[in-house]
């Protein structure tokens, strides 16, 4: 991968560009495929991308081919020159300054087949045995190996080989007519020394579709507490970092935070980072796309804002630091002092959540959406399984009134997330 890169930043020289980068990547995936409980397919796919990046007097072209060959090279450099010069000259478009250039070695000892299947397998197994009311609709198990240069005219050139295991499946409880809303789970693992059933949360979500097969309706209209789990971490954390945090909302200037920058913004008992280079996370992120060596960083500090996760691009036009990576997928919330029994102990009438569905919130926050496979919370106890409720509250001034942060946290090697339970949600339901 470091030879084409460097091929094709060099031809992007001689063919004019002041300034170019290319990141060059080969994957490997060996895949067995699961549908409706059995085994259906083994396969390997194979993934080559070429990016590319010119500037020439201010004015950007970039391309991306799937082919590693010369002649796709050689012409995917000309379409990419001749795309920079019909560009708009744009002051913020620039590449990664010279640091020190590093290898990483993220390989996990190559693919032990035998052992993926036996653990998907001993997984099946074990569903059909102690969940018998489960029905895995999909599943995958899956080891990926991946090579990726990045390089530039400044002299930059990062290198990674990486590997790691991945599993998951989509599933759902029947009995008889009775039919729960389907759930999901993925980990990434660097070895396969634990069953798949044990990791993270899967049995306890597992679990929870057997009981909701009988879901009953929330009652009435209700102003209160939610319990968010780790399985649903698209409803705040990755929405936040979208709407308030992201090179979109700061280049438009809509985010609610974008004057806010050592100000608190959450409430102290939150912190929020990007932890890539976490023991925890697997096949985390070492270098930025735009060229940079990835490092850890906080966004979200004792509830005050550390941090924007701007690209270069959107540093430049925005005047405001660049992030130190750009894995926004391998977040971590810092454990509070609560523990989670505790924690629904303390609600007298709310739902725990661990999936959600609604739309992306506007600059003010707000959001609507639909509660699945959630959970009332009744005098400090988590009872009965929920059809879909309605929920919606405002983003900014919920995170403001956070109640606690469980000392619990769950990893599924892309994320470390706790419990959080927030105050000030309207709960809507049979009125």
């Amino acid at each position: 991968m470091k030879e084409i890169a460097l091929y094709a930043l060099d031809a992007m020289k001689k063919a004019g560009a002041d300034k170019a980068s290319c990141q060059a990547s080969q994957g490997r995936k060996d895949e067995f495929n699961v549908e409706a409980n059995k085994f259906t397919l083994l396969r390997t796919l194979f993934d080559d991308s070429l990016s590319l990046k010119v500037l020439k007097d201010g004015k950007k072209g970039t391309t991306t081919i799937n082919k590693l060959d010369k002649e796709s090279v050689d012409k995917a450099v000309a379409d990419c020159v001749a795309l920079a010069a019909q560009g708009t000259p744009d002051e913020a478009e620039d590449i990664a300054p010279l640091a020190t250039n590093r290898d990483f070695d993220q390989r996990v000892g190559g693919c032990d087949t035998a052992k993926l299947f036996s653990r998907a397998k001993e997984y099946l197994e074990q569903v059909r045995d102690e969940l018998p009311k489960i029905m895995i609709e999909g599943m995958t198990a899956e080891f990926n190996a991946n090579n990726t240069t990045y390089a530039n005219t400044n002299g930059v050139v990062f290198n990674t080989q990486n590997e790691y295991y991945n599993a998951g499946s989509t599933f759902q409880a029947n009995e008889g007519e009775k039919t729960s809303s389907f759930n999901y789970y993925y980990t990434n693992l660097a070895n396969l020394d634990k069953p798949l059933l044990e990791l993270g949360m899967q049995r306890a979500l597992l679990e929870e579709s057997v009981r909701s097969l009988n879901p009953r309706m929330f009652e009435g209209k209700h102003v209160g507490k939610i319990i968010v789990t780790p399985a649903c971490a698209d409803m705040l954390w990755y929405t936040l970092i979208d709407c308030f945090l992201h090179d979109f909302p700061m280049i438009q200037g809509t985010s609610r935070w974008k004057d806010a920058l050592n100000t608190p913004v959450v409430h102290p008992k939150l912190t929020l980072r990007n932890s890539p280079l976490h023991p925890l996370v697997v096949g985390g992120e070492r270098f930025t796309p735009d060229g940079f060596e990835s490092v850890n960083y906080d966004l979200i500090k004792d509830g005050v804002l550390k941090s924007f996760a701007l690209s270069l691009y959107a540093a430049n036009k925005t005047g405001h630091p660049r992030a130190g990576n750009a894995a926004i997928w391998n977040m971590e919330i810092l454990p509070g002092d609560m523990a989670l029994a505790d924690m629904i102990k303390g609600v007298d009438k709310g739902i725990l959540i661990n999936r959600f569905s609604g739309a992306s919130p506007g600059p003010s926050g707000d959001i609507s959406g639909v509660a699945k496979n959630s959970f009332l919370i009744e005098n400090g106890k988590i009872s009965d399984a929920l059809v879909e409720t309605m929920v919606s509250f405002n983003l900014v001034d919920v995170l403001q009134n956070v109640i606690g942060v469980s000392q619990e946290v769950n990893n599924d090697g892309y994320t470390l997330l706790p419990w959080v339970c927030l105050d000030g949600v309207t709960i809507s339901g049979a009125s």
